[in-house]
Order: C-alpha cells, then structure tokens, then sequence
C-alpha cells in the first residue's frame, strides 16, 4: 500500500539482510571504500560476487562455463556485497543520497553480447534498496578475464549524505 513507500533504504534492506554476506575483505593492496566526507562522495572499490561467508566466490566465464542467467545471479551477489561494504563504511545505509556511476565488468568470451542483461542483475538490487536513487549512470563492458575468475565485478561512486552534526 501506500506505506510501504515510506519504506527507508534501511528498511529495505533489512528485508535482503539474510542473503547479505560479511564485508568482503579486500583481495590485493587497497580498501573497500573511500569516503571523502568534505566532498560527500563514497568510491567503492571492484567487488565481487560473494557468497555467504564473504570468502568464497563464485567463478566462471559467461560463455564458456557460466550462463548469462548464472552471471546475472553473480552480479545481484556482487551487488549484495558493495551494499554490505557501504553499510560497514558509513555506519547506516540511509545516508546514500544516490549511486551516481557504476562500472559493471562482465568476464565473458569474445563473442558475448548480453552484457546489458548481467549488470542489470546488480542494477535490480540497488534500485530495490535505493529506489530510484539507486538507478544511476552506468557501464557494462566485456572483459577477457576477471580476477580469481569471477563472472562480474563491479565499482561504484556513491554520494552521501553528511554526517549529522552532534553538537
């Protein structure tokens, strides 16, 4: 009903809270996420589709050994992991004032051109949290390889709300 438009990012995201993994660590010499609090912008570094634990990952190749549907389920998982980052870096989910780009990376084979299909996968997510403040400019390009193998990895710049004064 009409309510449930009142419904927060919080909120939202409380009814993802079991497919959320934990934060996922990060793979080589960099952070999840910078937050630049002056500017009230979040970089978010290349994620992964993590599975529960946050250690393990899904692999493949869309093409060869992963279908687009499986690499779509992959990239609604990498989705779920960013949110996860976003909520351990900023304390509390509602100050996302809007994603503003995402880089969607699909390890597909050359000949692959559904890309659009894939990172809409991750899309659907962040829209369902955000609404459409979640919906913001995107690319999604082919890859020859990912790291570890993984169908998607994503990136993201996010914008936030500041900080509320505690004077």
């Amino acid at each position: 009903g009409h309510w449930t438009d009142m419904a927060t990012p919080k909120d939202r995201l409380e009814k993802l809270r079991s497919e959320l993994p934990a934060p996922p660590q990060p793979a080589g010499l960099y952070v999840p996420a910078v937050h630049l609090t002056d500017a009230g912008l979040l970089y978010i570094s290349g994620h992964g589709p993590s599975l529960q634990s946050g250690t393990a990952w899904v692999t493949g190749k869309v093409g060869a050994d992963c279908t687009t549907a499986e690499a779509r389920q992959a990239a609604r998982l990498t989705a779920l992991a960013m949110l996860s980052t976003i909520e351990s870096v900023l304390g509390d989910i509602n100050r996302v004032k809007r994603v503003i780009k995402s880089l969607c990376m699909i390890n597909a084979v050359p000949t692959f051109t559904d890309h659009i299909t894939v990172a809409n996968g991750y899309a659907d997510v962040l829209q369902e949290v955000f609404g459409s403040n979640g919906v913001g400019s995107r690319s999604a390009v082919g890859m020859g390889s990912l790291p570890m193998n993984i169908p998607f990895e994503a990136e993201a710049l996010i914008e936030v709300h500041p900080t509320p004064s505690r004077l």
